[in-house]
């Protein structure tokens, strides 16, 4: 169980660190520049994506290890 809560807790905070935040932005910028800086963020954002995707089922695996473990202790 504390395990699980762990997972969701992770999942709720990669939710919330995902927004960006635009306080520091320029709005005088040429095209050029925003299309590169938003690849560059989509690629920092799909790469970020992955690794907690991998982390989420790593975490996911453990669990399911630990709850196979504990229900063999109880038989």
């Amino acid at each position: 169980m504390k395990r699980l809560t762990e997972v969701l807790l992770t999942a709720v905070l990669c939710c919330t660190a995902v927004a960006p935040s635009f306080a520091g932005q320029k709005e005088n910028r040429s095209i050029g520049e925003n299309q590169q800086e938003a690849k560059r963020a989509a690629r920092q954002q799909q790469k970020y994506a992955k690794k907690q995707a991998k982390r989420q089922k790593k975490m996911m695996k453990q669990y399911q290890k630990q709850q196979k473990k504990a229900a063999k202790h109880r038989r």
